[in-house]
């Protein structure tokens, strides 16, 4: 069956349909990953999005259930160059276009996705439409994607109730997530290293954090512009004043920033793939990290009274964390859980551990 991609600057791609048929309008994005798709396609933070994998080749080593990074794919739909039609690898469950079509997730094969990707760069981040109809209108079409818009993506995604994950092995601390899009992982690394991690809605009041006795709190990744979550942004600012240890990632590093007084803005295309480039300012390193974002904390915003910039991104300096001067408090960018992606920046979640322990960061 054919397909169509039309972005909102009236670019239009021809291909064939794989996944669902239906008519699809998104944000469209583009993913630099090599590998990882189905970590991608089940990422929470990709809620309301269309990805376009920039890397030719996608399926080829199928799919399973143990790389799932949530009990559900958000991705609303998929471009790629060439869908492999069956995976090759011991751990293989199944071909990727089955599962696209049993979750419902619109997609095209058959385009030039890295002409997209320069089109995305170039332009920016902006809306487009996949369908499968013979015969569309395309000033219709051009209508239905410049009305969309990304919203109401964490309440989507997060969990409705909270829920207790037991540590692994000895338990030696406990600790409260915030879900705003978390991926399992991040909640693995925790376990891994001794925590029970109880994992509260997003919504949920600070003062029943509060009231658990936590060791400390974690703020997850999570979807949309977060400046929209006036709400939760103001049961952030209570967690921190509370003075808890507390650690944020992506969209949780982005709220705390928010919660303290700092801005955000959107980028021009984002930063999303496995290959990104960072600087820890205090260790003078570089790390490679996995990445998924289109927003960003803005450097001039932050008071130098209330945090310190302690990572930056090599390619063009934008925010990539935040050190807080209570000395409670350490905030990134990027993904420290890594996956899909490197495991360069796991030592995160130790320096957290050690600080509920009555260490440093």
């Amino acid at each position: 069956m054919k397909a169509t991609l039309i972005l909102g600057n009236g670019a239009v791609f021809h291909g064939q349909s794989i996944g669902a048929t239906g008519d699809r309008v998104c944000e469209m994005v583009f993913n630099t990953s090599m590998t990882g798709y189905q970590e991608i396609l089940t990422d929470p933070s990709y809620a309301g999005q269309g990805i376009v994998m920039s890397y030719p080749l996608i399926g080829n080593y199928g799919v399973n259930g143990a790389d799932n990074e949530s009990a559900r794919p958000w991705a609303e739909a998929f471009v790629v160059r060439h869908l492999a039609r069956r995976g090759s690898n011991f751990r293989c469950e199944g071909d990727l276009d089955t599962y696209l079509k049993q979750h419902n997730i619109t997609g095209i094969e058959g385009v030039d996705t890295r002409a997209i990707t320069r089109i995305l760069r170039n332009q920016g981040t902006m809306n487009g439409m996949i369908t499968c109809a013979e015969d569309f209108c395309i000033e219709d079409c051009l209508s239905k994607i410049r009305a969309y818009r990304v919203e109401g993506t964490v309440e989507r995604v997060t969990r409705k109730a909270p829920q207790v994950c037991p540590a692994h092995g000895v338990q030696k601390l406990r600790v409260a997530l915030m879900d705003y899009g978390v991926k399992e992982n991040m909640i693995r690394c925790l376990q891994e290293r001794g925590c029970q991690v109880t994992v509260y809605p997003a919504h949920t009041p600070a003062e029943t954090v509060l009231e658990g006795n936590f060791d400390g709190v974690m703020l997850s990744n999570g979807p949309g512009d977060p400046a929209d979550n006036v709400a939760i942004i103001a049961e952030v600012r209570k967690l921190y004043d509370a003075g808890l240890p507390i650690f944020a990632v992506c969209l949780g590093h982005q709220l705390m920033a928010l919660a303290t007084g700092a801005a955000t803005r959107k980028m021009r295309f984002g930063h999303r793939g496995a290959n990104h480039p960072v600087k820890d300012l205090a260790a003078g390193r570089v790390f490679i990290t996995s990445q998924n974002h289109g927003y960003v904390v803005t450097a001039e915003s932050v008071d130098p009274a209330v945090a310190q910039v302690s990572h930056v991104n090599v390619n063009e300096g934008s925010v990539e964390g935040l050190r807080y001067q209570n000395g409670n408090v350490c905030t990134v960018q990027f993904h420290p859980e890594a996956s899909p992606g490197p495991q360069d920046t796991e030592y995160l979640f130790d320096r957290f551990v050690s600080k509920m322990e009555g260490g440093a960061w």
